[in-house]
């Protein structure tokens, strides 16, 4: 372990152009620069939606004077699944860890790994990569209080009954308000554009915290839960995670939901690499890479599919190596690799 810290931290400390051999690193082996090649995880990301709903004062009375139907006397919390999605990371492959040796011969000035040891240039500093693009998550809002704009009449009426009947005439003033406004028809009329999104604007809110006694109020707040899948081959109905209405997101062991599928198929799989071939390889000096394949992806739950991508599977592919050549002291090489795959981005020479 001590070797391999060094190793990792030698990189850094090389300052001047000198060559350079690659080998498979094996612990105990002599002192080097040493970098792994990654491999593919699959983070299968879920937006899953908390929803909380309370019963409005007048619940009871929507059909009578709303005309509504199947609202919801009894308070309750459940869960919804809002949207699935995966991404292809790398990940350091213990399996395909190489030791760079310094000799005299090539141009090498330096090497640029990521944290994990995963390779990112040769004689170049790699572009910064981008942050991953964050989920839009919805958050519970804030609900006005109905009573303030309940009328007089509202208010001193002797029961509930009485209290939504005269409540829902006044959703159907505010409503008939509108659209007089809206028509170009109310006996005052607003002077400017602005004027008359703040009238409009104030209608929705009474409209709304109104509607609420009868509808009731739902409250919603999203939730990130993550699981990581390393594929090895190609997976048919694996489950990832599963659901339950009210539970929610529930690891794949527990038997309390119902499971959550993904299949993975590959679309382009590069030729396997025999045993004669990666011994060639091994002999051969110069900078070992990935070609990676590619997979399509897709997840469903309950014979809905949420998520359908074709992402990069280094697991379907094979390495090759960059020759020592490219190296040669009479020329500049710097190349760029994808630390997410393995693979060359970018070769430039002068």
């Amino acid at each position: 372990m001590k070797k391999l810290l060094f190793a990792l931290g030698f990189l850094f400390l090389l300052p001047t152009a000198n060559a350079q051999d690659i080998s498979r690193y094996t612990p105990g082996s002599d002192e080097g620069v040493v970098y792994f090649l990654p491999k593919t995880a699959l983070d299968v990301n879920i937006i899953a939606t908390k929803v909380t709903y309370q019963p409005g004062d007048f619940c009871q009375y929507a059909n009578r004077y709303m005309r509504m139907n199947d609202i919801n006397p009894n308070a309750e919390t459940y869960w919804e699944i809002k949207q699935i999605d995966v991404r292809s990371v790398g990940i350091p492959d213990s399996t395909n860890a190489y030791r760079m040796k310094v000799k005299d011969k090539n141009n090498i000035s330096n090497i640029e790994l990521t944290k994990d040891g995963l390779i990112k240039a040769i004689n170049t500093q790699a572009p910064k990569e981008e942050p991953l693009k964050e989920y839009a998550l919805e958050k519970t809002s804030a609900h006005e209080n109905a009573r303030k704009y309940m009328t007089e009449d509202i208010l001193m009426a002797g029961s509930t009954a009485k209290m939504a009947e005269l409540t829902a005439k006044e959703i159907y003033n505010i409503r008939e308000s509108k659209n007089l406004i809206l028509r170009g028809q109310a006996d005052t009329m607003p002077k400017d554009g602005a004027s008359l999104k703040l009238i409009i604007d104030n209608l929705d809110k009474q409209e709304r915290a109104l509607t609420e006694l009868f509808t009731g109020r739902k409250d919603r707040e999203d939730k990130v839960f993550s699981f990581r899948i390393i594929p090895n081959d190609e997976m048919k109905d694996h489950i990832v995670f599963r659901f339950s209405r009210s539970l929610g997101i529930l690891s794949a062991q527990d038997l309390s939901g119902e499971p959550v599928y993904l299949t993975l198929k590959s679309t382009l799989k590069q030729p396997a690499t025999s045993q004669e071939d990666a011994k060639k390889k091994e002999k051969l000096k110069g900078a070992i890479y990935n070609i990676p394949g590619k997979g399509m992806v897709s997840i469903s739950y309950n014979g809905k599919e949420f998520f359908k991508g074709e992402l990069p599977i280094t697991q379907f592919g094979n390495t090759e190596v960059l020759v020592d050549g490219l190296f040669d002291k009479k020329v500049n090489t710097r190349v760029i690799f994808n630390p997410q795959t393995g693979s060359v981005v970018k070769i430039d020479k002068d």
